[in-house]
């Protein structure tokens, strides 16, 4: 980076289906300097998540959102390099909304401080953060591994031999099934003998297809994303499968509830740092970064997150 000079990342083009990476435009900016009651953050780590590619479109949906010309947004780890701010000073690691950008302004409340000293800083965009809080926020657990932890099966869902490896081996799920697997569904009636009574959607298409069948009477289904949707419905073979789900909804008396985690956060996000944080120290919880250096490789890293092919909360690491 030229010295005095910042760079960002913003939306170039609005996509049809797939993004491509001409959707996207990295920029030099000036470094902004900070005014009263603002910080000047750099940025260290950024944080890619699926619901960006809701922001991408232009409709009305939970995130606003990014105009065209607009810096693409999201969450990331930074350092106050210079403070106006009395509760901030020159050195403090937080985790701020900045955006895919190396430098940003802030004089935001929701600022969280981050001490290094009682876990990696990145954990604050994964399993310590927002992802992470989705499931626990969902559930009231982390999926699998807190639900174990509470006498729970545990049956993971994961794309390809190794991510199923890990998820069985280090994460000590009771079973992995390969969504990839042209058995699939076949593997996964036998993983789950006595049926399914929690199943944490965030994925939809064809993996709940499978699920759909495997309901108990009276089972739960948590909804906090639908990443096999993002890019556009895929047209299949033309069978119109809601009458199926709306029957089962009805004659299992399924709930079905759709949830933004930060509706959870006033009533739950404390004791999710806690507990969670506590699980990371003494090693029952478990977890993997994927980490990509460069501020101009996230267009390319972001597309492949869509296509499942990180391995690990993914994260780009900025200040490389």
């Amino acid at each position: 980076m030229t010295e005095g000079k910042a760079r960002h990342i913003v939306l170039a083009a609005r996509p049809h289906g797939r993004p491509q990476p001409s959707d996207f435009r990295l920029e030099d900016t000036a470094i902004p300097m900070p005014r009263a009651g603002q910080v000047l953050l750099r940025v260290q780590y950024l944080s890619l998540d699926p619901y960006m590619r809701g922001q991408m479109d232009d409709r009305k949906s939970y995130a606003k959102p990014v105009p065209l010309g607009g810096v693409m947004d999201g969450e990331a780890v930074a350092t106050v390099i210079a403070s106006h701010h009395p509760g901030y000073a020159e050195g403090d690691i937080v985790l701020a909304h900045t955006g895919w950008r190396t430098h940003a302004l802030s004089d935001r409340a929701d600022l969280r401080k981050l001490d290094p000293a009682l876990a990696p800083v990145t954990t604050g965009l994964g399993v310590l953060g927002m992802p992470g809080f989705t499931a626990y926020g969902g559930l009231r657990v982390i999926v699998g591994q807190l639900a174990q932890l509470a006498g729970a099966r545990a049956v993971g869902i994961a794309g390809g031999p190794a991510k199923c490896a890990y998820v069985q081996d280090e994460l000590r799920f009771d079973a992995a099934i390969d969504h990839r697997d042209p058995d699939f569904s076949a593997q996964l009636t036998a993983a789950c003998p006595n049926g399914i009574d929690v199943y944490f959607e965030n994925v939809g298409g064809v993996l709940w297809q499978a699920v759909l069948p495997l309901l108990n009477t009276f089972a739960r289904v948590p909804v906090c994303g639908l990443i096999a949707h993002y890019n556009g419905v895929d047209k299949g073979d033309g069978t119109d499968r809601l009458p199926a789900t709306m029957r089962a909804i009805l004659s299992k008396s399924l709930t079905v509830r759709g949830f933004i985690n930060n509706e959870f956060a006033e009533q739950h996000y404390a004791a999710f740092l806690r507990e969670v944080g506590a699980g990371i120290a003494d090693g029952r919880i478990r977890y993997r970064e994927d980490i990509v250096d460069g501020l101009e490789q996230a267009p390319a890293a972001f597309i492949g997150l869509l296509e499942g092919r990180n391995f690990g909360k993914l994260i780009v690491r900025v200040d490389a």
